[in-house]
């Protein structure tokens, strides 16, 4: 007789993995699958193995040990992200108040930096120049030189 295979999801009663953090989040764009996913997948294939000839035990700790360096790498993932997200928003705050030169089309202008914004992760800048111009949403690369403000 044979045995229905339900799919791999979320079943009744178990915790939703949306809630198990951002690694889980990654892993599933990454794969398609959260890492919750492929633990029950791995428990599937060893529900419905041939118990004549049973997974190698090897085979299993070793199918266990990439699912674990999967979520490390996710996390550790994460972690530089947010680093780099910090690092970005420290420089850029460390900006305010400094005298910038940046390219437009025209050249190069100067100015001085009076406000941050963050949108998506990137931090632009608006600027001040001598003339009374105020440059909004410029990007930081577009910054060729940082000095005080007189």
């Amino acid at each position: 007789m044979m045995q229905a295979i339900n799919p791999v999801g979320p079943t009744p009663g178990t915790p939703s993995t949306a809630n198990n953090g951002a690694a889980n989040s990654q892993a599933t764009d990454a794969f398609g699958l959260s890492f919750d996913a492929l633990l029950r997948i791995v428990l599937t294939q060893l529900t419905y193995q041939d118990p004549l000839k049973p997974m190698d035990n090897f085979q299993f700790v070793s199918q266990l040990a990439q699912f674990s360096q999967i979520q490390q790498g996710q996390q550790l993932i994460d972690g530089m992200n947010t680093l780099v997200a910090a690092q970005t928003t420290g420089q850029a705050a460390g900006l305010l108040g400094k005298r910038v030169d940046f390219q437009t089309r025209q050249g190069t202008l100067s100015g001085e930096v009076v406000a941050v914004a963050f949108a998506n992760g990137a931090a632009t800048l608006t600027i001040e120049t001598a003339q009374g111009l105020t440059i909004s949403d410029l990007p930081m690369a577009s910054v060729s030189q940082i000095r005080e403000a007189n």
